[in-house]
């Protein structure tokens, strides 16, 4: 058993199902002590490297409107994710309610933008989920569009790096090599 804090302990298990671990996490001093919280890492997506930096994969085949994972963390109150305004993994569920997505375990955290997307967020009873909007291969990159706003506020200013935006437009023209200026020698 291994201390995150004073108050909380936890233990890493390995499932028997093939790559699942789970993360068993105890609280001594409440009288809940007994009942671990658990969170299975998802078998069906990797996280791994893309354009944007770390991005998450399909690790199988997903239909069209299949769920792929669920967006969890803390729920916490519209005006505490105000406040955090540097934690860029904050999901609002509605007009009173976030979700701070940014603890590691919440591998949803992982799907980046994209503006021309293979998943969607839909929000079904407070609770966020990742679904398919076409079929998807294995080994292809899971993204949905993180909205207007957030587009606007994290991403328009470095510039977006999804696949669609990154990709040279064939249709444009490259620029031609500036010729350099030779200097004319006298003779």
């Amino acid at each position: 058993m291994k201390a995150l804090s004073d108050r909380t302990f936890f233990v890493v298990e390995h499932s028997r199902r093939k790559g699942a671990v789970v993360i068993n996490f105890f609280l001594p001093q409440t009288r809940l002590s007994s009942m671990p919280v658990k969170h299975n890492r998802p078998t069906n997506v990797r996280v791994k490297r893309s354009s944007a930096g770390l991005g998450l994969f399909a690790a199988v085949r997903f239909k069209k409107r299949e769920t792929i994972i669920e967006y969890i963390g803390k729920r916490i109150s519209s005006r505490e994710g105000d406040e955090l305004e540097n934690n860029s993994y904050i999901f609002t569920v509605n007009s009173k309610t976030d979700i701070d997505g940014s603890p590691r375990w919440n591998t949803a955290r992982y799907a980046n933008h994209s503006c021309r997307p293979n998943c969607e967020s839909v929000i079904r009873q407070g609770r966020v989920f990742i679904i398919a909007m076409r079929n998807i291969q294995p080994g292809e990159e899971l993204t949905y569009d993180y909205g207007k706003d957030y587009f606007n506020d994290f991403i328009k200013p470095f510039g977006c790096r999804c696949i669609k935006c990154a990709a040279p437009n064939p249709a444009k023209p490259k620029p031609s090599p500036k010729k350099r200026k030779e200097a004319i020698s006298p003779s």
